[in-house]
């Protein structure tokens, strides 16, 4: 979501409290409704209108009394429904296809009584029946609605208040590291999706792998052409290895010929619409302080990061003469390499435009192939000698290590989603065809902790040195490209400096600060001239820098101003000096704008100037927060640069005065 359609939905909210007020009471209620609150997904939307709670938008008891309402008048009809229905509610639907559904409720109402209506409000298995089951077993009502009541009042509240406080933060986490918290944030809720999402269907699928495998075996007796090879991956008595080069080739070839058709006609072999909206959100993420983090991330699907991985499995599968499983795990890398090399010839799809340093095609993504495959294939090696209640976590944490890399790609702009798509789904597939096999062959187990241990440790340490070592040649090759538009140097002082964006683009437009200065010139003279007016250069973009904000004894004149990134790109100059009070300090940030003058090609920055004064929060964080002033900062840049050429005007949809500078024409 962008900052307009935050600032459009915070708006509406604002406007109309009644409505939302009533959709509150609706997702309460329908979520403590019997049978209803199994669908509805109350928790997450309440935390939701919890974080327009704290930014301001809603009244916070207002909402408390509203979901709480809705709770107690859900948990009412509940209530009568069962004292209505009675035994009989046994027999209804869905009840009568999940037998077990009610014995849970009743156990938890016989062991708890009065205790459970509270202790249901906040299990959300039975909450939904706990209100039913009283009633079927005709609790008198004088006991019911007291206790339902603050069930309901607490329940309310204490789920709103999760999503007050998150609210209440968003705009400290935004003065603290900005962008930074919504890449991590986005990071870890995606690795956590992905982790429920394997946990879950490998909790479905394990239990009825042996009935869909001799489902399998009986469909290819009948099969007269893709039978013959099915059968040899999944009839443990048949050779396999021409039946799996023959499904190796199928993929490849099937592969290419569906992505071909797809990129054919999503517009001859351009992205596609979702690549670039992709592409634009995750450039706007992009940070100084995020950048290097998710280069060393990104590493981890190298080449220098797999292979060591791959050559210890081998080495201690060949150690332990484990042949059939040391055969499947060749075949898996192997078999990744010539996917890659074909396909990436196959399909030429441009690369994303911070990616055109890189030579060649990149469908699929070779670094998340290779990443799917080999710890996607590892995971299947070593969950067979796991106890069955274990298994699922070898292949949650090859989920987590594939959903990281291709996630820092992303952000880094290294490919379009469909590559990063297209790869992990030619790796899942090989995965199943060869883990099939492998599982129908595999008689002679092995350790598996040793082998795991040093799998996982060799990743983590080669993938530290290597990201380490390559992440500033990774920035470079990813850098933001910096393509700029030529015009007269009197075109931008008449009109065209209007048309870059008016506010720095941020995820709440109380941070998107106003973008009042432009200069036109190279940026070392003018850094130069500032400092000779007194003002020093900033400190550098990198974590140490977020971690001096920690010392709650640092002075003014030691405590660092974060830098900042404006539409994908870092602060190309950032200088402050003291402010007009011993608390205060002006700060001056420029950032690239995609505009040169004729006809030298003279850069165009595009910046702005601000007055910031120190403060604490949460008596933690001391930082620096923007001041709404009366235009001091900008006087201050434009009395330290007398001999710059100077140009004010200002917006007209807004009144914000901007200063513009230069040409300048010192080199």
């Amino acid at each position: 979501m962008n900052s307009q359609t935050l600032d459009a939905l915070i708006a509406w909210v604002g406007h109309h409290p009644t409505a939302a007020g009533v959709a509150i009471f609706l997702i309460a209620f329908f979520d403590a409704v019997v049978i209803l609150g199994f669908v509805v997904p109350a928790i997450p939307l309440l935390f939701a209108i919890g974080a327009f709670i704290g930014l301001g938008t809603l009244d916070g008891p207002y909402a408390i009394a509203c979901a709480s309402a809705g709770a107690f008048a859900g948990d009412g009809l509940s209530y009568l429904f069962g004292r209505h229905y009675g035994d009989r509610l046994r027999r209804m639907w869905p009840f009568s296809r999940y037998p077990g559904w009610l014995p849970q409720g009743e156990a938890m109402f016989r062991r708890h009584g009065l205790k459970s209506i509270l202790i249901a409000r906040y299990v959300g298995a039975v909450r939904p029946l706990v209100p039913a089951i009283a009633g079927m077993l005709e609790m008198p009502a004088r006991r019911y609605v007291p206790a339902s009541a603050v069930a309901s009042l607490s329940w309310g509240a204490a789920f709103l208040l999760a999503g007050w406080a998150f609210g209440a933060s968003i705009d400290l986490l935004a003065a603290v590291a900005g962008r930074l918290a919504i890449v991590v944030g986005a990071l870890l809720a995606l690795l956590a999706l992905i982790y429920f999402t394997v946990y879950q269907t490998y909790k479905v699928l394990a239990p009825r792998t042996s009935l869909i495998l001799s489902r399998l075996l009986r469909w290819s007796v009948r099969h007269p052409v893709l039978g013959r090879f099915a059968s040899a991956l999944i009839d443990p008595r048949r050779r396999e290895s021409s039946s799996l080069l023959a499904m190796a080739i199928l993929l490849i070839a099937g592969s290419w010929a569906f992505f071909s058709v797809l990129l054919l006609a999503a517009g001859h072999d351009d992205p596609t619409a979702l690549d670039l909206t992709v592409h634009h959100l995750m450039f706007g993420l992009r940070t100084p302080l995020a950048d290097v983090p998710m280069a060393v991330l990104a590493s981890l699907g190298d080449w220098q990061v797999l292979v060591p991985g791959v050559t210890v499995v081998a080495l201690w599968l060949g150690w332990r003469r484990r042949w059939v499983a040391l055969g499947h795990w060749i075949a898996a890398f192997v078999f990744a390499l010539a996917a890659v090399w074909v396909l990436d010839r196959l399909i030429q799809v441009p690369r994303p435009p911070a990616a055109m340093a890189v030579a060649g095609f990149d469908f699929p993504s070779a670094q998340v192939t290779m990443a799917t495959v080999v710890f996607g294939f590892f995971a299947v090696l070593i969950a067979r000698e796991l106890p069955g209640r274990r298994r699922a976590w070898p292949y949650g944490i090859a989920a987590i290590a594939v959903a990281t890399i291709a996630f820092a790609r992303l952000y880094l702009g290294a490919h379009w989603l469909t590559d990063v798509l297209g790869g992990i789904f030619l790796g899942v597939a090989w995965i199943a065809v060869l883990g099939l096999a492998y599982r129908r062959r595999a008689l002679r187990s092995f350790w598996m902790r040793p082998l795991a241990l040093g799998f996982y440790l060799c990743v983590i340490g080669v993938g530290l040195w290597h990201g380490h070592r390559s992440a500033s040649d990774i920035l470079g090759q990813f850098a933001p490209p910096e393509l700029r538009t030529g015009i007269r140097a009197d075109a931008w002082r008449d009109g065209a400096w209007a048309e870059l964006p008016a506010r720095r683009n941020d995820f709440l437009s109380k941070r998107a600060w106003p973008m009042n200065l432009q200069y036109a010139g190279p940026i070392g003279p003018l850094r130069d001239r500032l400092q000779a007016a007194g003002w020093e250069p900033g400190p550098p973009a990198n974590i140490e820098t977020l971690l001096a904000i920690l010392d709650k004894t640092a002075t003014p004149d030691s405590l660092p101003v974060l830098p900042a990134s404006h539409s994908g790109h870092g602060d190309a100059l950032l200088m402050t000096r003291p402010g007009p009070e011993p608390d205060t300090r002006f700060v001056l940030h420029l950032w690239f704008a995609p505009l040169s003058l004729a006809p030298d090609e003279t850069p165009v920055w595009q910046g702005a100037v601000a007055l910031l004064r120190v403060g604490t929060e949460l008596s933690i964080f001391r930082l620096w927060r923007v001041q709404g002033d009366d235009g001091a900062a900008l006087e201050a840049v434009s009395g330290d640069l007398p001999d710059l050429p100077q140009h004010r005007v200002a917006r007209g949809e807004d009144g914000t005065r901007v200063l513009l500078l230069g040409p300048d024409q010192a080199r």
